[in-house]
């Protein structure tokens, strides 16, 4: 991704102010987020109005997520830690106890998988998350939307019965789809709050094209998705809402772009080999829950963090757990800014140059994960503080508590890291990278059938 600021000329501005007057609907051009590349990344879109109106609705839009993700932080993300760890041995230890039937450990699979009519109780899902992402409801409280149709001809008037149609309503809803498809978007899919899209039954592709972008909102369940080969698209006209739509510049080709949003959840889905990140979550972004996932074949797989002169980012929680972090991955998962982190009980199988990576003073707790280094000797280490003097990261609270380190594998602890401090997001029993197997042996999209358990 290029530093620096992309500016829509003047002229260009003009033009699009008289075509939306023409329209009578409110123009805008949305500020997105930087993706911190190589470089340590500028903002990804930079943005000029094309009207007062246009200027005055964005800021009020951006208000109103700052409030409620301040509001979705917790004041002491260790509580949360500490309360995934436990649910984690509690469904172990029913699965020992031969409580559960069909049950894996893993708390979230375990909350519904077992049910032969998933398909008929499909919303028991939202039931089912843990971590900071644990209250998304996304369209729980909603009408179910069939996707019928894999198109996506005009990204300002979507047809009913496409995904597109679906994600920019007002109303929550909960959206599955009829048959298989492959979905290539023209432009981004700009999602609407109180969504959740749910691809269990069917084999769903989001690939060759644009693909998610989750901007200003709250509440959404991605669940069940191939979201793969992601080009960066844009300078065009978006639909976001059935009254609102505008101009977008250049999008990076992310996977999932999370962007000043709370409440969301990542579960399932099977991501490769984007333009840019698989996930990415910048601007302030917190309440998250990334599960579940198998990254695969990419290069920077996952972003948390806007810059490190951005500063709101402090409010970030980010709970990542039982994901496989698989074959062709080379760093970023994830690299992160400021906020708080937990990784847990996630199989960790590949990385050319580093797992786990940070700037900005992140805090970082490391538990129960399993990570297999590279047979490069210059790659072993687990963890990279980026562009950062050995002087000030050695006060960052970065700690790795019961992780499996094989092949050389090394995880350097820092600040808090090797104290007392962590005692409520440790309370583990037995060693839990023995776990990781079960917990993540059905990561990405799981094959349901109808009918039977999932």
């Amino acid at each position: 991704m290029t530093a620096g600021l992309r500016w829509i000329p003047p002229l260009l501005l003009l033009l699009l102010g008289f075509l939306l007057v023409l329209n009578g609907s409110r123009g805008w051009i949305g500020s997105e987020r930087s993706s911190g590349s190589r470089n340590g990344g500028a903002s990804r879109r930079s943005l000029r109005e094309a009207s007062a109106n246009a200027t005055s609705a964005d800021a009020s839009l951006e208000e109103r997520a700052v409030t409620r993700a301040a509001e979705a932080a917790v004041d002491d993300p260790e509580e949360v830690a500490s309360t995934v760890l436990t649910t984690i041995i509690n469904s172990t230890a029913r699965r020992s106890l031969g409580y559960l039937s069909c049950g894996s450990g893993n708390p979230i699979d375990d909350c519904w998988r077992c049910d032969p009519d998933w398909h008929v109780n499909r919303k028991k899902l939202a039931d089912c998350g843990i971590g900071f992402g644990r209250n998304a409801i996304g369209g729980r409280d909603g009408e179910l939307y069939v996707v019928t149709d894999s198109g996506d001809d005009d990204p300002v008037n979507p047809r009913p019965g496409t995904l597109r149609y679906a994600v920019i309503q007002d109303v929550p809803l909960w959206i599955t789809f009829k048959h298989d498809m492959e979905i290539t978007l023209k432009e981004e899919l700009i999602m609407n709050s109180f969504k959740t899209i749910d691809g269990r039954g069917v084999n769903v592709h989001i690939a060759n094209g644009a693909c998610i972008t989750i901007q200003y909102i709250t509440n959404v369940i991605i669940h069940g998705l191939h979201i793969h080969d992601c080009k960066p698209t844009g300078n065009a006209m978006v639909r976001s809402s059935p009254s609102h739509y505008g101009w977008r510049t250049m999008a990076d080709g992310d996977a999932v772009s999370i962007f000043g949003s709370s409440h969301i959840w990542v579960d399932h889905c099977s991501l490769s080999n984007c333009a840019d990140g698989l996930v990415d979550a910048v601007m302030g972004s917190t309440a998250i829950t990334v599960s579940n996932n198998y990254f695969t074949h990419h290069n920077e797989v996952m972003l948390l963090g806007h810059t490190d002169s951005y500063a709101r980012d402090s409010i970030m929680q980010v709970t990542i757990a039982f994901n496989h972090f698989g074959e062709g991955l080379i760093q970023r998962m994830p690299r992160c800014r400021h906020g708080y982190f937990h990784v847990v009980n996630n199989d960790y199988t590949h990385w050319e140059m580093y797992a786990i990576g940070g700037s900005a003073n992140p805090t970082i707790n490391s538990q129960g994960n399993r990570y297999l280094a590279p047979t490069n000797p210059f790659a072993k280490e687990v963890t990279k503080r980026v562009d950062t003097d050995q002087s000030t990261w050695k006060n960052w609270n970065w700690r790795s508590e019961g992780d499996l380190l094989l092949n050389g594998a090394f995880f350097t602890p820092s600040g808090a890291g090797a104290s007392a401090s962590y005692a409520r997001a440790s309370s583990f029993g037995a060693k839990p990278s023995s776990l990781v197997d079960t917990l993540t042996s059905d990561a990405g999209v799981l094959s349901c059938q109808v009918g039977t358990r999932c």
